[in-house]
């Protein structure tokens, strides 16, 4: 299944994507999911909820369905508990020289966090700084990963079983910033620099994460084009790297890395500008595209 988060009035709904159309889920079937953080209660609850989706798909001419493109679609998970996001694991990146850096392949998984308040809708603007903050935003077309089982301390073999589905992502950079120091935190959590959708789907739809291609593309350009099998560490590895130390919850958010093409990388630099169109595209998963805008305070 696809499952989004869209908004036609008030407040925003979950919405089961089925071709052009969404059917609101909380209006056909109001007591299923509690009004408050319902994308979180469903992905918590999956199992018990499935049955009643999957008879709504079922229904040979649903009582509401909404057109796709007239919706504003919000992030899938609108807040997540974590936003977490791994560096360094491409190849290609690493060898990449971004800013003239000249990096090694980790030995170790480099992870960093994104702020909550950076998460941003699949189609609405990246915000760029002003220019006397930073003129070097970039993008990173990445594959992302939404926890649905609560895990700690599991091993590789068993990370698949509590990942509840995928996202095409953008992990939004601010180079200078995210050069400043050892910890990239500030430089990937400005506001709006976190956008991922354009909805969920879920695990038992993609038999292979590993083997997707994707792409990044800026006014139309291609700038990044790769396949998910060539990540130096699995997602199945991130996972239970990341059980050791943190509890993963339904609902949190996983950025699995880049790889190369990104602006930073090219001679001279090509950072984004006000009116730049960022796209990235996914195949089985869809695809998110963002204006980016200046900074009006």
């Amino acid at each position: 299944m696809q499952l989004c988060t869209f908004q036609t009035a008030d407040q925003p709904e979950v919405g089961l994507v089925h071709e052009e159309w969404v059917l609101p889920v909380q209006r056909a079937l109001p007591q299923l999911l509690r009004p408050h953080d319902a994308m979180l209660d469903l992905i918590a609850r999956w199992d018990s909820v499935k049955p009643a989706l999957q008879g709504l798909l079922d229904l040979p001419d649903p009582e509401h369905k909404l057109r796709r493109d007239v919706l504003r679609l919000h992030a899938p998970v609108p807040r997540p508990g974590k936003v977490l996001g791994i560096g360094l694991n491409y190849l290609d990146h690493i060898n990449e020289k971004i800013i003239g850096e000249v990096r090694t392949a980790p030995e170790h998984q480099v992870w960093f966090s994104k702020a909550t308040t950076a998460v941003n809708g699949p189609f609405d603007p990246i915000v760029l700084p002003p220019e006397s903050v930073s003129t070097m935003t970039d993008y990173e077309a990445e594959l992302v990963v939404v926890i649905g089982r609560r895990c700690k301390r599991v091993t590789p073999e068993q990370a698949s079983a509590h990942v509840f589905g995928y996202c095409v992502g953008n992990d939004v950079s601010v180079r200078d910033w995210q050069k400043r120091t050892s910890q990239w935190t500030l430089g990937k959590g400005f506001d709006t620099h976190a956008p991922f959708g354009p909805w969920i789907t879920t695990a038992d739809e993609v038999p292979d994460p590993h083997s997707l291609n994707l792409r990044g593309l800026v006014n139309g350009q291609e700038r990044q084009s790769s396949n998910t099998s060539l990540m130096i560490f699995k997602i199945w590895d991130q996972i239970s790297v990341l059980s050791q130390a943190m509890t993963l919850e339904p609902g949190d958010v996983i950025y699995t890395g880049t790889c190369s093409g990104v602006g930073a990388g090219m001679t001279p630099p090509q950072f984004l500008r006000p009116g730049d169109r960022v796209r990235i595209e996914i195949e089985q998963l869809g695809a998110i595209e963002a204006l980016c805008a200046a900074d009006m305070g």
